[in-house]
């Protein structure tokens, strides 16, 4: 099995390094990052704006690794257009994710973008990550967990569509994980979100703030949700397509157009 993993934490970050290690026993793992961290991209691409680094970092335990400075889909474009212009690999996986992408941080996300543009490239892709934002988090969970269900997943692909699977882990240890759930994408909402701060230098007429604040779950996510999932101690699940189509809408206005 061809196996190619990014992120968008960088190539240095504890997560991937966890996650090609976890991956080496399945295949042959190549691995292109992001130079540096790029949380928040969603699916950016570092679009002819300048010239884009690329570095062969050699054969680290086990795996060929790469980085390119750009963004993580421009990492997974890249790896698909260049790396693996003589054949596509079986699968992407994007991760281990420092932090949780349940529900709408899903839409913000760097890990699931670059997830996304794998699977828009014909690569089933699978986005994973943990819910500790800590640089030195403790990934032994996802390692003991991850590789049955990742085994499970890659025997019962759909054969008719391409998708993107969002697994996400809560910040427990294995055997305090109540078990793993097929899930939908939860509701939250971010409050407090921009923070004003005092910099060293000040532009004239200018005000200066930071994206800080906090995510709140929305008091109506059912139980099949993401973030109901992690926040009672399941590992979630959440199958994405390709088609963002509201169905019912469509047909709705099929009626009236």
């Amino acid at each position: 099995m061809k196996i190619l993993i990014t992120n968008d934490d960088g190539y240095q970050a504890k997560g991937i390094h966890a996650l090609a290690h976890i991956m080496k026993r399945f295949g042959d793992v190549t691995v292109v990052a992001p130079k540096t961290h790029h949380s928040g991209m969603s699916m950016a691409i570092s679009l002819g704006l300048r010239p884009l680094g690329f570095r062969d970092l050699g054969i680290v335990d086990g795996a060929q690794w790469y980085y390119l400075d750009g963004t993580p889909a421009s990492c997974a474009k890249f790896a698909i257009d260049e790396v693996f212009k003589d054949g596509l690999p079986d699968v992407i996986l994007s991760g281990i994710n420092h932090g949780s992408n349940a529900s709408t941080a899903m839409w913000y996300s760097g890990t699931i973008g670059a997830a996304r543009e794998g699977a828009l490239g014909g690569v089933p892709s699978i986005a994973v990550s943990l819910n500790n934002l800590h640089e030195d988090a403790d990934f032994s969970v996802v390692e003991q967990l991850f590789p049955a269900i990742f085994e499970k997943l890659m025997a019962n692909l759909p054969k008719d569509q391409v998708l993107v699977y969002n697994v996400n882990f809560p910040d427990l240890p294995a055997d305090q994980i109540r078990g793993v759930r097929s899930t939908t994408q939860g509701r939250e909402k971010w409050v407090n979100e921009f923070v004003p701060v005092a910099p060293s230098e000040r532009q004239e007429g200018e005000a200066y703030y930071i994206m800080a604040g906090e995510v709140v779950p929305l008091d109506d996510n059912p139980e099949n949700s993401d973030n109901w999932a992690e926040d009672n101690g399941y590992i979630s699940i959440t199958p994405q397509s390709l088609d963002n189509t509201d169905m019912d809408e469509y047909r709705r206005l099929s009626e009236l157009f």
